[in-house]
């Protein structure tokens, strides 16, 4: 398998999956200011829609969107409990936590990252961004991980995501449970490995 990724991207989610799962993967470095591979191959031809990350199996088929990798990683390795059994209620909530995610955190935090964007309307972003994790904190009161005890392939995803608030100015301090599992998520040593694999392929 080959996982194409830029580092601190929302690709580095897969890319701690992968090392969860233990899979053997191939990292791909595909830049998403210029769209090219480090050989110079025009990323576009790869992935016409340009963004990572993007998951391509060993006979060619290739996946795209970082929750659909996410929960195909986790069933390839039932074992590890990475994801819920499909069909079950607790794999329509894991549904609902990457959708959550995807939707009002992942793209939450896009406008922050656009130039263009008027300060005016990024305070806007940053008052929404900051509801959202008043309700997670709600939410991981309590609890280890978002689902309960047990880390799953939505932690990833939201702790990825998380990274993104110290340098786009979002204060986390308010969100001691968020905080907390924050850090209970990156001290793992599959996330461990994640990071610095994508920091040495900077």
């Amino acid at each position: 398998m080959k996982l194409y990724f830029s580092p601190g991207a929302c690709s580095l989610s897969p890319h701690i999956a992968l090392h969860e799962a233990g899979l053997a993967f191939e990292p791909v470095l595909a830049s998403t200011k210029s769209h090219k591979l480090q050989d110079g191959t025009d990323y576009y031809g790869i992935n016409p829609l340009g963004y990572v990350p993007m998951l391509e199996l060993d006979d060619g088929t290739r996946l795209r969107e970082g929750p659909a990798i996410l929960q195909y990683i986790a069933d390839l390795v039932p074992l590890k409990n990475l994801a819920p059994a499909a069909g079950t209620m607790p794999r329509y909530r894991l549904q609902e936590w990457l959708n959550f995610i995807g939707t009002e955190m992942h793209k939450g935090f896009s406008p922050l990252f656009n130039p263009a964007t008027p300060d005016e309307y990024k305070a806007v972003v940053k008052a929404r961004l900051a509801s959202r994790y008043t309700w997670l904190e709600s939410e991981l009161a309590g609890k280890e991980y978002l689902m309960g005890e047990h880390f799953n392939v939505a932690d990833g995803y939201l702790f990825t995501i998380t990274n993104w608030a110290k340098p786009l100015g979002i204060d986390l301090s308010p969100y001691p449970a968020v905080m907390a599992w924050h850090a209970r998520v990156g001290a793992r040593p599959a996330v461990q490995e994640a990071l610095k694999a994508e920091a040495a392929l900077k």
